[in-house]
C-alpha cells in the first residue's frame, strides 16, 4: 500500500464559518423557545448537533508530521500540510512523526566469520517517508525498526573478520566506511517493507567477547612485534649494506669476506638489539698470525 495525499480544507475559515452558526444558530434557538415555536425548535437543535459534528473535522496537523486517514477502516489518504486542517468528521486519524529518529541498541554477542565471539552495537539514524507503509505494513513500525536492525547488524557481523587478516579484505574494525555501508544497506532492505528510511547506520561498540578478550590481545601484541622486528631488521639490513658500500667506495678500509661477515654481525647485533650495546675498544691488529 503506497501513501496518497488526502484532500482537506485550510481548517480557519471553516472555524470561523461554524463558530458564526453556531452562535447564529444559538440565536434563532432561543427566539424559537420564546415563541413557542416547538418545531423550529427541534431543527434549530438538530442543525446545532450538525455544526457540533463537523467541529469534529478539524485536526491540527505539526510540522513534520502526518495524518494517516481512515473511512471505516478504509484509506483515504495522508495530509501532510501543516496547521489547522478541516476533513471528514467521521475519519479515523492516525498520527505519525515524520521526523528523523535515532536509537541505539544493545551490545549483541554474535560471532565473525572466524567463530570468535565478539560484542558490537550500533546506532541506526531513520524517518519515515511512506505513512501508508509505516501503518499498515507492519503491525509496529517502530518496534519493527528496532527489531529488523538488530537482525541486520548480526546478519553483517558475521560476514566479516574481526581484524584484517590475509584471507579477508575487510575487517570490522580497520574498514569503518566500508562496514557502514554495509550495515546501512542491510538495514534498509529489511524496513523497506515499513515505509523507512535509513539516513544513517554507525558501529557504536566493537569488542571481543570477554572470555577470548585476553587471548585476541596477546595475539594483537605478538602480531605488532613481529611487524615491528620486521621493519627494524628490514631498515638494519639497509644501513648495513650502506655502511658497506661506503666503507668500500671511499677506501677507507679492506674487508675480506671472512671480515665483512663479522662486521655484518656485529651491526646487525647493535641495530637489532633490544638494549643498548657496550663498545669494546680493539687497540691490537684486526688480523691475527
Amino acid at each position: 500500500m503506497q501513501e496518497r495525499s488526502s484532500t482537506t480544507l485550510p481548517g480557519l475559515p471553516v472555524l470561523l464559518a461554524l463558530l458564526a452558526g453556531a452562535a447564529l444558530l444559538g440565536y434563532l434557538l432561543i427566539e424559537s423557545a420564546r415563541a413557542h415555536a416547538v418545531l423550529q425548535a427541534a431543527l434549530l437543535v438538530l442543525a446545532l448537533i450538525v455544526v457540533l459534528v463537523l467541529m469534529c473535522g478539524l485536526i491540527v496537523v505539526q510540522p513534520n508530521q502526518g495524518v494517516v486517514l481512515q473511512f471505516f477502516g478504509k484509506y483515504s489518504g495522508t495530509c501532510r500540510d501543516a496547521g489547522l486542517r478541516f476533513t471528514n468528521p467521521f475519519y479515523t486519524r492516525n498520527n505519525v512523526s515524520l521526523r528523523v529518529r535515532n536509537f541505539e541498541s544493545s551490545k549483541l554477542k554474535v560471532n565473525d566469520i572466524e567463530g570468535n565471539p565478539i560484542e558490537i552495537g550500533a546506532i541506526v539514524v531513520w524517518r519515515v517517508v511512506d505513512t501508508a507503509e509505516a501503518v499498515f505494513g507492519v503491525d509496529d513500525y517502530q518496534q519493527f525498526v528496532h527489531v529488523q536492525s538488530e537482525a541486520a547488524l548480526r546478519q553483517m557481523a558475521t560476514s566479516h573478520p574481526y581484524d584484517l587478516h590475509e584471507d579477508h579484505k575487510v575487517s570490522l574494525r580497520s574498514h569503518p566506511k566500508e562496514i557502514h555501508e554495509h550495515l546501512m544497506t542491510e538495514v534498509q532492505e529489511r524496513l523497506d517493507r515499513a515505509g523507512v528510511e535509513v539516513v544513517e547506520a554507525r558501529i557504536s561498540h566493537l569488542a571481543y567477547a570477554p572470555e577470548i578478550a585476553q587471548a585476541m590481545l596477546q595475539r594483537q601484541q605478538a602480531s605488532a612485534i613481529i611487524s615491528a622486528r620486521s621493519r627494524i631488521v628490514e631498515g638494519a639490513v639497509s644501513m648495513v649494506h650502506m655502511a658497506l658500500e661506503q666503507l668500500a667506495h671511499k677506501g677507507v678500509v679492506h674487508l675480506d669476506e671472512e671480515r665483512k661477515a663479522a662486521m655484518v654481525s656485529n651491526l646487525l647485533v647493535v641495530l637489532c638489539g633490544e638494549r643498548g650495546t657496550q663498545p669494546v675498544v680493539n687497540t691490537g691488529s684486526l688480523y691475527t698470525g
